[in-house]
């Protein structure tokens, strides 16, 4: 485990492009808006040959605790409690601010060691604001430019005897997601569905905002997890992600990084969990997520969030399922969990099914068993003739997973019909018992030995 490091300051000082400079990759929002950040993220920091977990948090601001505010002010405490250094990050060209001088007293009394850093300080304007740091206690000021990568020599300095200094427990785990890979999951779904609810359920902590207003996640927050299933442990990476609405309505600058941030989520996710609000379910947003992440090759579970809300949850159950196979057919038999993030109530159902659909979804068949199900298949309902001529599927077999792909020897393979090529991806389905993931089947005309043949 490294030593982490914490980013900490009042709101649009830059402390989001530095930890993108810190981990050499866009991975938090960055707008001049003020209050971007709302969760803390947590990224693997490089300067030089020091290595360490750097900590975005969100803008320090008074506010009273059960505001919005008081509550992302509530992530900053936690991030300075778990950090062994913080960097306590000003806008040079504004100079010290009342704001910047409460903090900074808060900061002398966490008793943890602070770094002073003077960002934007690419220009002469900065100098006044460098000068007045000075006036608040922690030390000589580092001037940076997090934007432009200026002064990064001078913070590896600054960092070194406190990395040097750091001594990792021997009795120390290795690393949580050591020897697998982590299973990445995305939860996905409309604006107050409840995502970051059921994340802090999952793992048993507050760790990402919640509250009555929608629209509170704006990062995809990635958090690690351990889970204890029946016949092994799962580490699992957990991505919460900003409620995604109709494309039409988004119409911000920052709200659109959001959602560009939440479909890359899915894209990286291995399994999608698409929580969907019990009360309005099956919409056509709630769908078109569906679809997408079903394009992409995800592996798709159905999160039925808010059952604590409804009262006959036997009638309910039979039309949700009723729903979902007909609005959803090309994920026949994609899983319908029933739950309440609030209340954890049917929580113990939704990671089996996680992790089945997974299985699923790493699914591999052999050829010899794919060919015997072929022979039988067109057997029972054989291709169409297509201007006189009978198309004729020849062999079969499994490229890749993940999603499962399948190829097929076909004459006049691009006149074959679309319902032909359902009726037989359903029967992989069937004959294999592949469930709730997409597979993608490609048929393949085999090449004419004699076109180019000229003797």
């Amino acid at each position: 485990m490294s030593l982490k490091v914490a980013l900490v300051g009042r709101p649009n000082v830059g402390k989001s492009t530095l930890f993108n400079r810190l981990v050499g990759k866009r991975l938090a929002l960055v707008d001049d808006t003020p209050g971007v950040t709302r969760d803390r993220r947590e990224g693997l920091a490089k300067i030089g040959d020091l290595e360490f977990t750097v900590i975005d948090t969100p803008g320090l601001e008074e506010a009273p605790a059960a505001a919005l505010e008081g509550r992302m002010r509530q992530q900053t405490d936690v991030a300075i409690a778990e950090a062994a250094i913080c960097l306590f990050i000003i806008d040079a060209r504004a100079g010290v601010t009342p704001l910047d001088q409460s903090f900074a007293k808060i900061l002398r009394a966490s008793d943890k060691p602070v770094l002073l850093l003077a960002n934007k300080s690419e220009s002469k304007a900065s100098d006044a604001g460098i000068y007045d740091a000075y006036g608040l206690g922690i030390g000589e000021p580092i001037p940076i430019s997090a934007e432009h990568g200026e002064g990064m020599g001078d913070l590896f300095s600054a960092l070194e005897p406190h990395l040097a200094a750091y001594v990792p427990d021997d009795d120390e785990p290795v690393a949580w997601d050591d020897p697998l890979k982590p299973l990445r999951v995305a939860i996905v779904g409309r604006p107050n569905a409840g995502k970051s609810t059921l994340v802090n359920r999952m793992i048993g902590e507050d760790r990402l905002l919640t509250g009555p207003e929608a629209g509170l996640t704006r990062d995809a927050i990635s958090v690690e997890w351990r889970w204890h299933g029946k016949d092994r442990d799962w580490p699992v990476k957990l991505f919460d992600t900003a409620g995604l609405r109709k494309k039409a309505k988004v119409s911000s600058k920052l709200e659109k990084l959001s959602v560009a941030d939440a479909l890359r989520a899915i894209r990286f996710a291995e399994v999608v969990v698409l929580l969907i609000d019990a009360q309005s379910p099956f919409e056509k947003q709630d769908l078109q997520i569906a679809d997408l992440a079903l394009r992409e090759g995800r592996a798709l579970v159905l999160a039925i969030n808010k059952w604590d809300l409804i009262e006959d949850r036997d009638a309910e159950m039979v039309k949700l399922r009723e729903r979902a196979a007909r609005l959803l057919p090309q994920a026949p038999g994609a899983p319908v969990i029933p739950l309440s993030a609030a209340t954890g109530a049917g929580l113990n159902r939704l990671m089996p099914a996680v992790t089945q659909v997974y299985v699923d979804w790493n699914a591999r068949v052999k050829t010899s068993d794919l060919n015997d199900w072929l022979i039988d298949a067109v057997a029972r309902h054989a291709p169409p003739a297509v201007s006189g001529m009978r198309i004729k599927i020849r062999y079969i077999a499994q490229t890749k997973t993940r999603p499962p792909t399948f190829v097929a020897q076909c004459t006049r393979a691009a006149d074959l019909p679309t319902a032909y090529k359902r009726y037989l991806i359903n029967g992989i389905r069937d004959a294999f018992n592949i469930k709730a993931v997409p597979i993608r089947l490609i048929m393949k005309q085999p090449d004419n030995p004699y076109v180019g043949d000229k003797s």
